[in-house]
């Protein structure tokens, strides 16, 4: 009987790693995401985040911010359409909103306990990452632009109250009276709310005769039914991303409070390799968490996409930590995010050449 020939299988772990490998290379391949159509340019713009329904803005109301928001994010747009600088967009976009009652920021902003008006704006380069801020400033018209002189006519990035307002003079800037920002719906609103705050303070008053050994805080920290805080992000023909964002801070602040909006990093933030981010809401919650920086970071660091790095800040980290608002954001392809925590953010954009507004509220 001839011997039964043996099979020599020693070839099959060769082969067997050999398409396993290209399996691999093949779903890593498959895996990659697929790059969003990018827009050439486009700025996105906010006109504060809050508590707000369909039933407590009278259309009416609706129909003003509508407008005043396509104003804007309009302006901005005719100037990136144009080949203009994002840096020149954005600023333009919140000047309008600025010049404008109806927002928190400017002429619209809200009165601090003492009946005053301090006023805050950030403007950021994204390209240099070169910025510029100002806050507490009482006499300026429109602080986006002086915010901009920082950066640009100074040394420095931050300046505030009476310095800002000096440094304003010498470079040319004509300086309001303060009645300027006086507007009546704003102050019967702080009437209304230094009415609420004697009622809390009657209501932790008994509490404390209760407790007496109960701490109490001397600041009323209760979340405002809405943020009238401005902002544009947006990016250029020449791709460079660029943020910007204006307020009148927190209606009766008290002791010279300065909010999330000037601080770069927690309410404004711009950098060509990532995304450009302005910010809305209760300021001390983005400022503990650096909001804006922290969506570069998690897109830098992580290669996370904008909507993920957005969201998981907003809807995830602000939320847990008990903080509400929203931002708006652009990145390097021009796709944009606009999350936020409240029932409703006033917000818009325009993107590529088309020139066509969308405006939101809820």
């Amino acid at each position: 009987m001839a011997p039964k020939k043996q099979l020599h299988f020693g070839w099959i772990p060769f082969v067997v790693c050999t398409v396993l490998s290209l399996f691999a290379a093949s779903c890593r391949k498959e895996a990659a995401p697929a790059e969003a159509p990018r827009a050439s340019f486009g700025i996105v713009i906010h006109g504060g985040a809050g508590a707000m329904s369909r039933q407590s803005v009278k259309p009416e109301r609706e129909a003003l911010f509508r407008q005043k928001l396509s104003e804007a994010v309009l302006a901005g747009h005719q100037i990136l359409k144009a080949g203009g600088s994002s840096l020149d967009a954005v600023e333009a976009a919140v000047r309008v909103m600025e010049d404008s009652p109806l927002f928190n920021a400017g002429k619209g902003a809200v009165f601090t306990s003492e009946g005053t008006n301090e006023l805050d704006a950030c403007i950021m380069d994204g390209q240099m990452l070169k910025a510029g801020s100002v806050a507490g400033v009482k006499r300026i018209k429109n602080p986006i632009s002086l915010a901009r002189l920082v950066m640009e006519k100074s040394p420095h990035v931050m300046m505030v109250a009476e310095g800002a307002e000096k440094f304003a003079m010498e470079q040319g800037v004509t300086l309001v009276d303060p009645k300027y920002f006086f507007t009546q719906e704003r102050w019967d609103s702080l009437q209304r709310a230094k009415e609420r705050e004697k009622e809390r303070e009657k209501e932790r008053e008994k509490e404390r005769e209760k407790e007496p050994k109960r701490s109490s805080s001397l600041f009323d920290m209760t979340i405002p039914e809405k943020f009238g805080t401005v902002g544009a992000v947006a990016l250029d023909k020449a791709g460079n991303l660029a943020a910007a964002t204006s307020t009148g801070g927190t209606q009766n602040k008290r002791f010279g409070r300065v909010g999330d909006c000037p601080i770069v990093g927690a309410g404004t933030y711009a950098n060509n390799q990532t995304c450009a981010v302005s910010a809305t809401g209760h300021g001390e919650y983005f400022i503990r968490l650096n909001v804006a920086h922290d969506i570069s970071a998690i897109m830098e660091y992580r290669g996370a996409s904008l909507e993920e790095a957005a969201n998981q800040v907003v809807k995830e980290k602000l939320t847990k930590l008990g903080g509400t608002g929203g931002i708006v954001a652009i990145d390097k392809q021009g796709r944009i995010a606009l999350p936020f925590n409240t029932s409703g953010m006033w917000r818009g954009y325009v993107l590529g050449p088309e020139g066509k507004a969308v405006v939101a509220v809820f």
